[in-house]
């Protein structure tokens, strides 16, 4: 099979999408054995995109396994870091579901039944009640509403003397 070329956009999504991924596939101190290459080839058919680790720390080694990987079975080279290889191949057309045959398996996942051609109504899943927490008394805090003043904790402290009498210690000294 041909190694499939991939846009530079389409790429760097499939890379976004492969991040959360684990290794599905990895390989052994054999190398690249035809078990291997069958293994990389059913996970490609079930996942689309895959992760595989190679246990090697020779780039040269690395790279060339990549390639030979894309080649043999017509995948994507996506991204290679450190020992990981990502690869992706589409789903075989043959292999996919026709949409009416898709619907009755969704259909059927949702546990509904048919009787007689007609359709019951899923159950409704039991509803959780949360749990309750052991809640401690709140302290009372006025809050204010919108447009309303801030509330004077205490009253506006009354001056004994005006500010025009009052002798501070610069004009004690000048007013002889």
């Amino acid at each position: 099979m041909k190694e499939i070329i991939l846009a530079r956009d389409a790429r760097l999504a499939l890379r976004s999408q492969a991040h959360h991924l684990d290794p599905v596939v990895l390989l052994g101190a054999n190398g690249l054995t035809n078990a291997v290459l069958h293994e990389i080839d059913r996970a490609l058919n079930d996942h689309e995109l895959i992760k595989v680790r190679v246990p090697s720390d020779d780039r040269e080694e690395l790279e060339s396994i990549y390639a030979e990987v894309a080649e043999k079975l017509g995948a994507a080279r996506v991204q290679m870091i450190g020992k990981l290889l990502i690869f992706w191949r589409p789903a075989d057309e043959s292999e996919r579901q026709d949409p009416d045959e898709a619907a009755r398996l969704a259909i059927l996942s949702m546990k509904t039944a048919s009787v007689a051609g007609k359709k019951e109504a899923p159950s409704a899943p039991a509803k959780r009640t949360p749990l309750k927490a052991v809640a401690k008394p709140a302290k009372k805090v006025d809050s204010k509403k919108p447009g309303e003043k801030k509330k004077a904790t205490s009253p506006i402290p009354v001056r004994s003397r005006s500010k025009k009498n009052r002798v501070t210690k610069k004009g004690a000294g000048s007013r002889s």
